[in-house]
C-alpha cells in the first residue's frame, strides 16, 4: 500500500501554483491508494481560496483523498467553508489491515493546536476497536518539536495526553504538518513523521518544496521524502545527514 502525505498548500498569497501542478503530476504517476492532506490547504480561510483549492484538488486521480483542516483554514470563519468544500471521515479503513484516523487540532483564530479531552477519549476507544490493525493517526499540528523551526509555541498544547494515548493504543505512525519542515522521530514501535510544505513559498530547513510517500508492506512502514521536481530519499537519511552535519 502506498499513501502520499502532502501538507501546507497555502492557496492564497504564499501559493506557488506551478509547484503544486508538478505535485499533482508526480502524485498521479505514483498512483497511491490514498492521498492525505495534513492541513493548511488555504492561507486565510477565504471563499476564493477554498474554491481555487477545490479546483486544484480535482486534478488528483486517487480514489481516496483525506483532508484535515489547519490553523490557516480556520481563519476568518473558514472552518465553516472547510466542512462544505472538504467533507471527510475521521476513521478511514484503507484495507483489511490498515486504518487511518484523523484528529482535528485547529481552533478558530488560534495558531496553537489542541486535541482536547473528549477527542482524546474518542481516540482511545477508536484505537481499541482496531487494535489488530496497522494504525496511523494524522493531525495538522506537530506532536513533538521539530528542529530548525525556532521557538516552539504552537505545538499541540495537550501533546502529553495525546502521546500517552497513541503509545498505549500501539499506534504505528503519526503524521503531522504545520511547521513546513520535514522530519521523522523514531520511538521504537512508534514513528512520528512531519511533512514539509508542498507548495508554499515559506520553506524551512530544506529550501525545497516536499511531500512524503508512505509505503506499507508486510506490516512494515517505510517513509520517503520527495522533493517536488527532484529526488526521492528515505526520511531516515534526512536525520542521519543532520547528525553528520552537526558533527562536522
Amino acid at each position: 500500500m502506498k499513501i502520499v502525505q502532502i501538507s501546507d498548500i497555502h492557496v492564497g498569497s504564499q501559493f506557488q501554483e506551478e509547484v503544486f501542478d508538478t505535485v499533482v503530476d508526480e502524485v498521479n504517476e505514483l498512483a497511491p491508494s490514498a492521498i492525505l492532506v495534513t492541513g493548511d490547504l488555504t492561507n486565510e480561510g477565504l471563499l476564493k481560496e477554498y474554491e481555487k483549492c477545490k479546483a486544484k484538488f480535482s486534478k488528483f486521480e486517487a480514489e481516496k483523498i483525506i483532508t484535515i483542516s489547519g490553523n490557516h483554514d480556520y481563519r476568518n470563519t473558514g472552518y465553516l467553508l472547510f466542512k462544505k468544500y472538504f467533507p471527510f471521515d475521521a476513521v478511514n479503513e484503507l484495507d483489511d489491515n490498515t486504518v487511518l484516523i484523523t484528529l482535528g487540532t485547529a481552533r478558530p483564530d488560534r495558531d496553537e493546536g489542541e486535541v482536547g479531552y473528549r477527542q482524546n477519549l474518542w481516540l482511545e476507544r477508536t484505537l481499541k476497536k482496531h487494535e489488530k490493525k496497522n494504525k496511523i493517526v494524522a493531525m495538522h499540528h506537530h506532536l513533538v518539536g521539530v528542529p530548525d523551526t525556532g521557538t516552539d509555541r504552537v505545538t499541540v498544547i495537550d501533546a502529553g495526553d495525546v502521546l500517552r494515548t497513541v503509545l498505549s493504543g500501539r499506534v504505528d505512525l503519526v503524521l503531522c504538518g504545520h511547521k513546513h519542515r520535514p522530519w521523522i522521530w523514531n520511538f521504537g514501535n512508534l514513528l512520528i513523521a512531519n511533512a514539509g510544505t508542498a507548495s508554499s513559498e515559506r520553506m524551512r530547513g530544506l529550501f525545497e518544496n516536499t511531500y512524503n510517500i508512505i509505503t506499507i508492506e508486510k506490516n512494515k512502514i517505510k517513509i520517503d521524502l520527495k522533493i517536488v521536481g527532484g529526488k526521492r530519499i528515505p526520511m531516515q537519511d534526512l536525520v542521519a545527514h543532520y547528525k553528520r552535519f552537526g558533527e562536522e
